[in-house]
């Protein structure tokens, strides 16, 4: 997950609301809880000390909620009287999560709307494609590309001037499936997706397929489900789509993963990956960081930090914060001291399960990194 989105949090001081929250259902027993849950987030705001204009300001966004639109939810982040960001949640807070705090808190956030990767869907026949991107805000439209609309439809007929007229079939198939390829290419890299999805005839897919960049090619699957033609969506194929979403998303963490069992410190070589609060923390104040690892039931998460009013401002001790140049640098967690340095230098974030498979916790400590560049361990 890159945290580019979350901007505009880092782009004034805090203390900071978070609310994680569940609208409940759409109907008269889920408007009374929800009115509860709005009760009870605001009331642990005000206990924790936030100020009467943002707990104000969280309310009427709480309130103005619509369980149709967001289903699962949605993260409001609120300071100085006014909700700065709000974001929509792919799956439901097993619990509201109300907090007043320094720095947003973002690790509920890697979990329930983090690991869904964006797909772009190509909906494929001869004359052209239409492009439709999936994430966590639902999916819309992300346009589309009409090739040579004839000749497209082969004959029947052995006569030679068929023959011939076929030929000419075959090479609108061909520049057709290039012009959707190279548009297919450039809306990869304008929507940011992280994998394709073709949808169409068997000829169709692989056809455009080929003619993929190297690396869009790479991140492409196909499913034999729907076409382009109207009504051929169907459940078969919404289900085909998600799984494609959550095979890369599993890919991901465990390539993440191979690469940090590999690159962890060993005793006379450098090293790609780094675990434990003081070596990330010397790492993001470096900008070092590729990769942040977050085991979420790890106990450095809460970990004392210090920071300051900068990203790369990060210590462990307050006098280190302090010769930073912070003046006053103030106590935070470490999982929201790293990931507000991995938001503002582009780092990418991975949520990572509870333990390996041969039992033990990784990363130690449930934080982690893949660096930019190798560490040099210190000598013993």
């Amino acid at each position: 997950m890159h945290l580019s989105f979350l901007g505009p949090l880092f782009e004034r001081p805090g203390p900071w609301a978070t609310v994680y929250f569940d609208p409940a259902q759409n109907d008269e027993a889920g408007a009374k809880r929800r009115e509860l849950s709005v009760r009870e987030a605001c009331r642990t705001l005000e206990e924790e000390g936030a100020d009467a204009a943002t707990v104000q300001a969280v309310r009427d966004a709480l309130t103005g909620m619509d369980p149709a639109e967001d289903p699962a939810g949605r993260v409001v982040f609120a300071a100085g009287g006014e909700v700065v960001l709000s974001h929509r949640l792919s799956r439901a807070p097993q619990r509201q999560i109300a907090a007043w705090a320094p720095l947003p808190r973002l690790t509920p956030l890697l979990e329930l709307a983090g690991q869904d990767p964006v797909c772009l869907v190509a909906y494929i026949d001869r004359t052209g494609a239409d492009f439709e991107l999936r994430g966590a805000a639902g999916p819309r439209d992300a346009g589309q590309v009409e090739g040579q609309q004839w000749p497209v439809h082969r004959t029947a007929s052995a006569d030679w001037s068929e023959r011939h007229f076929q030929l000419k079939v075959e090479n609108t198939w061909e520049n057709n499936a290039a012009e959707i390829a190279d548009a297919l290419g450039s809306a990869y890299e304008e929507s940011g997706a992280d994998l394709v999805v073709l949808v169409g005839d068997p000829r169709e897919r692989p056809a455009v397929q080929d003619r993929l960049p190297d690396a869009v090619r790479r991140v492409t699957v196909e499913t034999e489900h729907g076409g382009r033609a109207p009504g051929s969506s169907s459940a078969v194929l919404e289900e085909a789509i998600e799984e494609a979403r959550r095979q890369y998303a599993r890919r991901r963490v465990e390539e993440a993963l191979d690469r940090f069992r590999a690159g962890r410190v060993g005793t006379d070589r450098p090293t790609d990956a780094v675990e434990g609060v003081p070596a990330l923390v010397e790492a993001a104040r470096e900008h070092r960081i590729d990769t942040l690892l977050v085991r979420p039931d790890g106990a450095d998460l809460a970990r004392e930090t210090w920071v300051g009013g900068d990203p790369d401002q990060v210590a462990v001790r307050r006098s280190d914060a302090r010769a930073l140049g912070e003046d006053d640098p103030t106590s935070v967690r470490a999982d929201d001291a790293l990931l507000r340095a991995a938001a503002a230098t582009a780092a990418d974030v991975l949520v990572v399960p509870p333990s390996d498979e041969d039992g033990a916790d990784v990363p130690a400590g449930g934080l982690g990194a893949l660096l930019r560049w190798t560490y040099e361990p210190a000598p013993a």
